[in-house]
């Protein structure tokens, strides 16, 4: 098994997925290193991001067999979610538009302390506790790029406010508070334009060169990447004819209903 204070390595043979729908994904292979940066590619209805789901412990594979930081999918989902977070996924990890980023900054720490704080640090005293909290959001922050100081509003900025690129900065800041050996997200490059894309590519890389496992859900994947595919070659041409059989990335939510979810 890796070690805990690295980065988790990624494995799937024959890996698949059945939901109410028909195959999210199947026949999916993969030997993804520690702290290796993952493109998962594909056209769209593939299930990408039902494969994101079921590497990271947050849906139950039908078929095949995978690991992540050594540990069995999908046997050890649990363990799974555990050493793993999600960045931004439509319908199940989304940021409240309704929030400042200092509102989400704060309840992500509230969190954090609370599930996964020892029994010792919660008998630190206040001043202490939030010392530490303070501590944990700089290095989260400065780890995914973003700078309160940039925004309109410094913290008190509104997510909806938030260009593509600084949400996605704030997505991952949130999942890295979590110290996660694998980090998962979802339409790394929607909407983002070319230099855009490049900025997003070389925080993602350098979450990687940190030591987290990365695997992102794109649609033009950086030359650097390694790669995971949804689609085989021998099954793209009953892809292409049968479409409307397979769980979309829209139906992610429906799929998760129907094989559990955290």
């Amino acid at each position: 098994m890796d070690s805990p204070h690295t980065g988790a390595a990624v494995t799937a043979v024959d890996f698949g997925l059945k939901g109410p729908r028909g195959w999210a994904f199947r026949g999916v292979h993969c030997t993804a290193p520690a702290g290796s940066f993952v493109a998962v590619v594909g056209p769209s209805g593939t299930g990408r991001t039902c494969l994101l789901l079921a590497l990271t412990g947050r849906m139950r594979a039908t078929e095949g067999r995978a690991e992540v930081g050594g540990l069995p999918l999908p046997k050890k989902m649990t363990a799974v979610r555990r050493l793993s977070a999600l960045g931004p996924v439509a319908g199940v990890n989304e940021l409240d538009p309704a929030f400042t980023v200092a509102e989400h900054l704060r309840e992500r720490a509230l969190l954090q302390r609370r599930f996964d704080g020892s029994l010792r640090s919660l008998l630190r005293r206040p001043s202490v506790r939030r010392a530490a909290a303070r501590a944990r959001i700089e290095t989260a922050l400065t780890a995914a790029g973003l700078d309160l100081a940039t925004l309109a509003k410094g913290g008190r900025t509104s997510v909806r406010d938030l260009e593509r690129l600084e949400a996605l900065r704030l997505s991952v800041g949130l999942a890295l508070m979590a110290t996660p050996r694998l980090l998962a997200v979802d339409d790394a490059d929607l909407k983002l334009s070319d230099e855009e894309r490049a900025q997003a590519w070389e925080l993602l890389r350098s979450v990687a060169a940190a030591g987290t496992t990365v695997l992102a859900v794109c649609s033009e994947p950086p030359e650097d990447a390694l790669r995971i595919s949804t689609v085989s070659h021998d099954a793209h041409d009953a892809h292409s004819r049968s479409r409307t059989q397979d769980p979309t990335e829209e139906g992610a939510a429906d799929a998760l209903a129907e094989t559990g979810r955290s």
